[in-house]
C-alpha cells in the first residue's frame, strides 16, 4: 500500500446543511454525487479546514455555522500521515462562554488544545481544486499569491505564520505612516522586521517553486506541463543575493518609500506584490492566453505535479479535494485522470452532479449520495 495522508473518520457538528455528519472514508477514491446545493461542496470545505487557513472558499468562520443551529461548528477527524494515527479537530463559536475565539477557530489534536490552527499543518498535506479557481490565470494577481502560498504550505507548514506576521507589521507601519511625525525608531524597527518575514517568504516560495520544477515537466498524458516562475521585487532580491543583504536591501527600499506609501495609503513594495507567472510548456504561451480547455488542463496538471512534489517530499500523497472536476472534462480526459489519480495512491474526494461523470474511474471508487446534508453509500 502507498503511503498517504489520509482521513479514516470524519465527524461534523452544526457544519454548513450539516447537523450531524460521522462517515468512515476510503483512503482512496472518494467520490460525492448530488444535486447542487445538496451539501457536496460543504463536506469539502469542512475538509480543507483540517489543515491551516480558511478553507477552500475562504468562507468568515461565523458564515460556516448551520443556519438554524447555536452559532457554533465543528469538524473533527482520525487523520494518518507518515508519523501515524492522530485525533484532530477544529470548532468556532460566536459565544464567549465557549471558551472559543470570537473571531478565529480553535485547533484540537489528540485532545489537547492548540495555540492556533496552524499547527494542523503538521499533522496533514491537503490540495484542493474548485470551480472558482478555473479563472485563476485570467484572475487578479491576489488569486495567484494565494494559490502560490497554498502551495508553499505543503513544502514549509510554517509558511503561513510568516506571512501572517508579515502582514500584521504591514498594518502597524501603514497606520504609522498616517501619522505626519511618526517615531522614525519604531517605523525602522518595523521595517527590520518586515524585511526578515517578507525574505523569509520569497525564499519559501522559490524553493516551493523549485521544487514543483521537478515535476512539471513529467508526463501528465492530456495535462500539458508548465513553466513556473513568481515576478516579485523580493524574490529578485532573494534570488540574486544572499538572505542577509536581501533583508538589507529591502529595509532600504522600505525606508525609501516611506513617502510614496503614506501618499498611497498601503506599501506599494514586498512579497504582498509578486505574482505567479505560467506559461503553457508544450506551446510555449502565457496561460492567461490559452483557450478556456487549455486553461483548464494547465491547472490539473499544476495540480497533479504539485500532488507529486509532496509525495516525494513527505513520503506520501496528499489529500485531494476536487469539486466538480469532471464537469467540463470529456471522457477520455476524464479516464486519464481517474487513472493518473490511481496512481498516485492517494485519498481523493471528488464531487459532481451526475454518477455517470465516475465513468471510468477505478471500480474501487466508493460512492457517496448526497441529498440536503444527508449521505449514503452507493451500493
Amino acid at each position: 500500500m502507498n503511503p498517504r495522508f489520509a482521513i479514516s473518520r470524519l465527524t461534523l457538528t452544526d457544519f454548513r446543511n450539516y447537523a450531524q455528519l460521522r462517515i468512515e472514508p476510503s483512503p482512496h477514491l472518494v467520490a460525492l454525487v448530488g444535486a447542487n446545493g445538496a451539501g457536496k461542496t460543504n463536506l469539502l470545505e469542512a475538509i480543507s479546514l483540517l489543515v491551516p487557513g480558511r478553507g477552500l472558499r475562504g468562507a468568515e468562520f461565523p458564515h460556516l455555522a448551520r443556519a438554524d443551529g447555536p452559532g457554533r461548528w465543528a469538524v473533527a477527524a482520525i487523520a494518518h500521515g507518515p508519523e501515524g494515527e492522530r485525533q484532530i479537530g477544529t470548532a468556532y463559536s460566536a459565544d464567549p462562554e465557549d471558551g472559543l475565539s470570537a473571531t478565529g477557530r480553535s485547533a484540537m489534536i489528540d485532545g489537547l488544545p492548540q495555540r492556533s490552527a496552524g499547527v494542523l499543518g503538521e499533522i496533514l498535506r491537503m490540495i484542493w481544486l474548485t470551480p472558482a479557481m478555473d479563472r485563476l490565470f485570467m484572475g487578479s494577481p491576489g488569486d495567484r499569491r494565494r494559490f502560490l502560498d497554498r502551495m508553499v504550505l505543503l513544502f514549509d507548514h510554517e509558511h503561513g505564520a510568516r506571512a501572517n506576521a508579515f502582514e500584521k507589521l504591514m498594518r502597524e507601519r501603514n497606520r504609522l505612516l498616517e501619522d505626519q511625525s511618526p517615531d522614525r525608531a519604531w517605523l525602522s524597527s518595523l521595517e527590520a522586521q518586515m524585511a526578515e518575514a517578507g525574505v523569509a517568504i520569497a525564499a519559501a516560495r522559490l524553493s516551493a517553486i523549485a521544487m514543483l520544477a521537478t515535476h512539471t515537466g513529467a508526463d501528465m498524458g492530456p495535462f500539458p506541463w508548465a513553466r513556473v516562475t513568481i515576478e516579485g521585487g523580493v524574490e529578485e532580491l532573494v534570488a540574486t543575493s544572499p538572505a542577509l543583504a536581501a533583508e538589507e536591501r529591502y529595509r532600504t527600499m522600505l525606508a525609501a518609500s516611506r513617502n510614496a506609501d503614506r501618499a498611497a495609503g498601503r506599501t506599494l513594495q514586498g512579497p504582498h506584490r509578486s505574482d505567479l507567472k505560467v506559461i503553457h510548456g508544450p506551446k510555449d504561451m502565457p496561460a492567461d492566453l490559452c483557450s478556456t480547455g487549455e486553461q483548464k488542463a494547465l491547472l490539473i496538471g499544476l495540480i497533479l505535479a504539485q500532488a507529486q512534489a509532496t509525495q516525494k517530499l513527505h513520503g506520501a500523497a496528499p489529500i485531494l479535494l476536487l469539486d466538480e472536476i469532471s464537469a467540463h472534462l470529456d471522457l477520455a480526459r476524464r479516464t486519464a485522470l481517474f487513472s493518473i489519480l490511481r496512481g498516485m495512491g492517494g485519498q481523493v474526494f471528488m464531487t459532481g452532479t451526475e454518477a455517470s461523470l465516475f465513468d471510468g474511474a477505478d471500480p474501487s471508487t466508493v460512492v457517496y449520495h448526497v441529498d440536503n446534508g444527508r449521505i449514503s453509500e452507493s451500493s
